[in-house]
């Protein structure tokens, strides 16, 4: 719609989005509506809170793989940075574990990308009068799923052992001795119920739980 025949007050939206085609797609569709306004985009997590300081968003609507930061990491500094600004997560990935996290995160919202433009659009508006948001089937998933039986430790451990890093590679990353990555590993590997730390970290992510 053109912008003279918007409300005087849009709701002011940023979109971080690492797809360009995706981000502009979602840019298009939401500016359609006549009260909302798609004030910044970006594709990088590490952007996402200068870019609410900036341009003072209403609702930050945001992916949660994204290169620099996660939208979940980026949620959180949100919270303490922005707090005026409410956070709706937007996310091919509907996990039970990425959904307790964005909620402890303080994101008001979370949804999967298969859904109607419209339904976005009123999630947005939703979040933004005080509700919560929360794709229901996924609830229901997380509901049943139970919590991350991982310690942050064990979490850290398991995420620096991407690309085939040693336990001693492991180890200097993260400031601990290497007997101590071992166990904090072997620990992983026991709760996810896996053979080895690959698949306990691949199991890991696809619950969501790093």
């Amino acid at each position: 719609m053109p912008r003279d025949h918007r409300p005087a007050k849009s709701v002011r939206v940023l979109l971080a989005e690492d797809q360009g085609m995706m981000r502009g797609a979602l840019a298009l569709l939401l500016g359609m509506e006549a009260d909302l306004e798609v004030v910044a985009q970006v594709g990088r997590g590490d952007a996402i809170v200068d870019a609410a300081l900036t341009h003072r968003p209403d609702v930050a609507l945001l992916d949660i793989e994204l290169p620099g930061m996660s939208g979940l990491e980026a949620a959180a500094e949100l919270r303490e940075q922005a707090p005026d600004c409410r956070v709706l997560i937007l996310t091919t990935f509907g996990r039970p574990g990425y959904l307790r996290r964005a909620m402890e995160a303080g994101a008001a919202g979370f949804l999967v990308k298969d859904g109607p433009v419209e339904d976005l659009a009123a999630a947005i508006r939703r979040v933004l009068t005080g509700e919560t948001v929360i794709d229901p089937a996924l609830a229901a998933a997380a509901l049943s799923a139970g919590p991350n039986p991982l310690t942050a430790r064990e979490c850290d451990v398991l995420k620096a052992s991407v690309d085939g890093a040693t336990v001693s590679d492991i180890a200097t990353k993260l400031h601990l001795s290497e007997s101590t990555v071992r166990n904090y590993l072997s620990s992983a590997i026991g709760k996810t119920a896996t053979r080895n730390r690959m698949e306990a970290m691949r199991e890991a992510r696809q619950q969501g739980w790093l």
